[in-house]
């Protein structure tokens, strides 16, 4: 019984990793950047019609930095997910992240947070605020 187990989730493993190689040829590699006062994001991302998925730094002007993994669902013109980070050198930490698209600019949102099943999320039923983004993202020039 246990070597079925191994042999089917092995095949699972291998059939996820094609399936996703495919996927990931039809991504589209936008970098992003913001500055608030003097902090500084950088969002490095792949995205299609419906995923996300990439790299999230933020700089706080002489304290240090956020560092780490983004990736969520695009519905529309929300891109929501999490951020997965080492906070300024310390422990891992993993928030939820939404972002606004609107006038080819990303609003970074904010919103109550709670857990479901031992992972952040915004609170379903309180809307996310865009209005006063701490990072607006624009596009940058590579």
């Amino acid at each position: 019984m246990l070597k079925n187990c191994i042999k089917v989730s092995v095949l699972f493993a291998f059939l996820m990793s094609c399936n996703s190689k495919e996927e990931k040829d039809k991504y589209k590699h936008v970098v992003y950047r913001a500055v608030n006062n003097k902090d500084t994001a950088i969002l490095a991302i792949n995205k299609n019609d419906k995923r996300f998925y990439g790299r999230y730094e933020i700089s706080y002007y002489g304290i240090g930095k956020d560092s780490g993994d983004v990736r969520g669902d695009i519905k529309g013109d929300t891109l929501r997910g999490d951020f997965h980070y080492i906070s300024n050198g310390g422990s891992w930490k993993r928030i939820p992240i939404a972002l606004l698209k609107k006038e080819n600019k990303l609003f970074l949102g904010s919103g109550v947070v709670s857990t479901y099943m031992n992972l952040p999320c915004f609170m379903p039923g309180i809307p996310i605020e865009y209005n006063n983004s701490k990072f607006i993202f624009e596009e940058a020039k590579e």
